[in-house]
This record gives structure tokens, C-alpha cells and sequence, in this order.
């Protein structure tokens, strides 16, 4: 556990909203605000191997709503090809061509609306 937590942020900010409220409180303690599993027990009330469940299967579920919709690796792709798109488009609008520098700008446009 705790292997990556940047993912497991991710995967929990994509597919929360299908967790149970405690599913997604451990986790939470968990991963984002850095409590350990003996800590997350004493604060609820429960088990330390009750915590440790509850997050193993928190991470399973998340990752197999990954593997079945891949939204999150979609979403890095496509902020990956924005920026590469983006910085092309930049050097373009100081081109002598003003037709070239227009669609430049019109790209940029896009690009922008999309990060939004």
C-alpha cells in the first residue's frame, strides 16, 4: 500500500463518487492526508486490520474502474497532446505569415477552452 499515492489521488478524485462515505473518509485519511493505518483505527474506532482492509479494497475497486474505463491514463493523455499542441501553436503565432499566425491564435483558442 501506499506504493503510489499521486495514483491512488487520482483514481480516487475520478471514481469517488462510487465509494461508500467510509470507503472514501480511510482513503482519504489515508492517502491524502498522510495517516497511518494505526492512526485512521484510533481515530474511527476501529481495527487497524479493519483499516487495512477497508483501503485494500478501496484500491481495488479503484483500480479495476481504471482498467474497465481508463478516464485517468485518457485524461493524461490528452493534457499530454494539449500542451505539446499548445507550445507548437506558440511558436507558430511568431511566424511572418499572418495566415499562419491567425490559425495560430485560433489553435491557442481551442487550446484554451479546452484546459478550462
Amino acid at each position: 500500500m501506499k506504493q503510489d499515492a499521486f495514483r491512488m489521488s487520482l483514481l480516487l478524485d475520478y471514481y469517488g463518487s462510487l465509494l461508500t462515505e467510509k470507503q472514501k473518509a480511510y482513503f482519504d485519511l489515508y492517502y491524502n492526508q498522510d495517516l497511518s493505518l494505526s492512526e485512521i483505527a484510533e481515530q474511527e474506532g476501529i481495527s487497524r486490520q479493519g483499516v487495512h482492509d477497508a483501503v485494500s479494497r478501496t484500491e481495488a475497486i479503484l483500480s479495476d474502474m481504471e482498467r474497465a474505463t481508463g478516464c485517468v491514463a485518457r485524461d493524461q493523455q490528452l493534457r499530454s497532446a494539449v500542451g505539446i499542441i499548445a507550445a507548437a501553436a506558440q511558436e507558430l503565432s511568431h511566424h511572418e505569415d499572418p495566415t499562419v499566425r491567425e490559425n495560430a491564435a485560433r489553435i491557442l483558442s481551442a487550446v484554451s477552452s479546452v484546459k478550462e
